[in-house]
């Protein structure tokens, strides 16, 4: 048995559609349902049982012994991934403490671990994207990215640790099954949206010196790709330590590129207006990430990743449309 929690976000869904695919679907799903659409994501999936994820922190701590020796592997996707949540309080409970509960579980019963960081622990790149330099260095622009930092800061720290374990920090994953996340949804899912309504897109202007209008560069990642390096990153004959690592492409691809693609896909002209962002967003915004993927490519030295374009199509083609 897997156990996912945040199985019903986006990348949950996508990881568990990839250990379908693979043909596993002893799967316990954790999750919290709210009122979203996020519930139409049972129907994509195939699965063993689902818990509420308050429920399964109690179940924790008194986890029958039997249903524990048949874990293989535990997927710990789920947080609260707001980059606007300022509750401190909120996210020490949520994506602190309850990680550490998990850990602790995966430590007691040896079972794997992948967890999801950020790579928004990063803050504004000024000491690089580098997942093999200090992590006490590094200095988040908000709460969310603050909170995914502590708990790297504290596995590191672990001298007893579950047999194998990854911190992943996902950088701008992009992909299907994210069509309850409201405003923060990818920017391919908004502009998708945006040409079927008006045939543009709207994107933020640059307001950093260096960077013209929609140059603002990110390294995309696809949701699909990134549940692949996931589920291989625990199952695979992976050839690194344990700890935490980048998962992004290691290319820095511009909003511009990204909504260029979608129109594209979607054989459409490219129409973008660019307006002003607004200002409670301008000194918590991102103008560069790279992710440094050395380390990842010698864990998994044969993973390949599709290129933003074929990404794009795929989601659009294959899944929005």
């Amino acid at each position: 048995m897997y156990i996912v929690t945040g199985a019903l976000g986006f990348i949950g869904t996508c990881l568990v559609r990839e250990l379908n695919n693979r043909g596993i679907e002893n799967i316990l799903l954790v999750d919290r349902l709210d009122k979203s659409s996020k519930w139409k994501n049972f129907q994509e999936i195939k699965f063993f049982d689902y818990i509420d994820a308050d429920n399964f922190l109690e179940m924790l701590y008194d986890f029958p012994e039997e249903l524990a020796d048949k874990v293989q592997g535990v997927f710990h996707l789920g947080a609260c991934s707001s980059t606007t949540e300022m509750d401190m309080n909120y996210l020490m409970e949520n994506n602190v403490n309850y990680s550490k509960t998990v850990f602790e579980f995966c430590t007691a019963n040896e079972i794997p671990l992948v967890y999801a960081s950020s790579a928004a622990t990063y803050g504004d790149g000024e000491n690089g994207y580098d997942d093999e330099s200090d992590i006490s260095q590094l200095r988040p622009l908000n709460p969310y990215g603050q909170s995914k930092q502590l708990f790297d800061q504290w596995a590191h720290k672990q001298n007893i640790t579950p047999p194998k374990w990854f911190g992943v920090k996902f950088f701008n994953v992009f992909g299907p099954f994210e069509y309850h996340k409201g405003e923060m949804r990818s920017v391919v899912h908004k502009a998708f949206e945006q040409i079927n309504s008006s045939g543009k897109v709207r994107l933020f202007k640059s307001h950093k010196e260096g960077y013209s209008d929609g140059e603002q560069l990110r390294d995309f990642i696809y949701g699909v790709d990134a549940a692949r390096a996931c589920v291989d990153m625990l199952d695979g004959d992976v050839h690194c330590d344990s700890g935490i690592y980048n998962l992004g492409t290691g290319s820095a691809r511009s909003f511009k590129d990204l909504v260029t693609a979608t129109f594209v896909a979607m054989n459409r002209p490219v129409n973008i207006e660019y307006f002003d962002m607004p200002e409670n967003l301008r000194d918590q915004y991102q103008y560069f990430t790279e992710a440094k993927m050395d380390k990842f490519s010698k864990l998994l030295p044969d993973f390949k990743f599709l290129s933003l374009e074929q990404a794009v199509e795929d989601y659009v083609k294959n899944y929005l449309s």
